[in-house]
C-alpha cells in the first residue's frame, strides 16, 4: 500500500510539472523566476513526456496487482502519445522556421512515437480481448 501512495504522489508531481512546461510561457517564467528559453519548443516537449510519466505512474498505481512491474506497456504508451502530440502541435502550430530536412524528421519522429504507441496499443487490446 505504501508503495501506491510514494507512486501516487509521484505521478501527482510530474503530472503538475507537465503541464507547468506546456503552458511554458513568460508569466510562468517570471512566478518560478526560472531561467527563459528562446522557444517553448524544449519547455514543452519536456512537459509532455513528464505528462506521460505522470499518466504512466498512476496507471501503476490503479492496477489492481500488488506486485510492482514498472511502468510496463501502458506506460511507454502513455508517454510517447503524449510527446508524439506535442511535436505534431508544434510541427502544426509552433512557426518553427526549420529547414525541411528538420520538419522531414521530427514528423518521421512523431510518426514513431503515435505509431508505435498505436501498434502496442492494438497488441494489448487484442491480447486482453483474447484472455477473457
Amino acid at each position: 500500500m505504501k508503495i501506491r501512495i510514494i507512486l501516487f504522489i509521484d505521478a501527482v508531481i510530474n503530472l503538475a510539472l507537465g503541464i507547468l512546461l506546456l503552458i511554458f510561457t513568460p508569466g510562468i517564467i517570471k512566478f518560478l523566476g526560472v531561467p527563459s528559453a528562446d522557444s517553448n519548443f524544449y519547455p514543452n516537449i519536456l512537459g509532455a513526456v513528464l505528462f506521460g510519466i505522470g499518466i504512466a505512474l498512476l496507471i501503476e498505481v490503479l492496477k489492481k496487482r500488488e506486485m510492482n512491474t514498472g511502468l510496463g506497456l501502458w506506460g511507454a504508451i502513455s508517454i510517447n502519445i503524449c510527446g508524439g502530440i506535442v511535436l505534431g502541435l508544434w510541427l502544426i502550430f509552433g512557426n518553427l522556421s526549420l529547414p525541411l530536412k528538420g520538419v522531414i524528421f521530427l514528423w518521421v519522429l512523431v510518426a514513431i512515437l503515435i505509431g508505435i504507441s498505436l501498434i502496442e496499443l492494438i497488441i494489448s487490446l487484442t491480447r486482453q480481448i483474447d484472455s477473457n
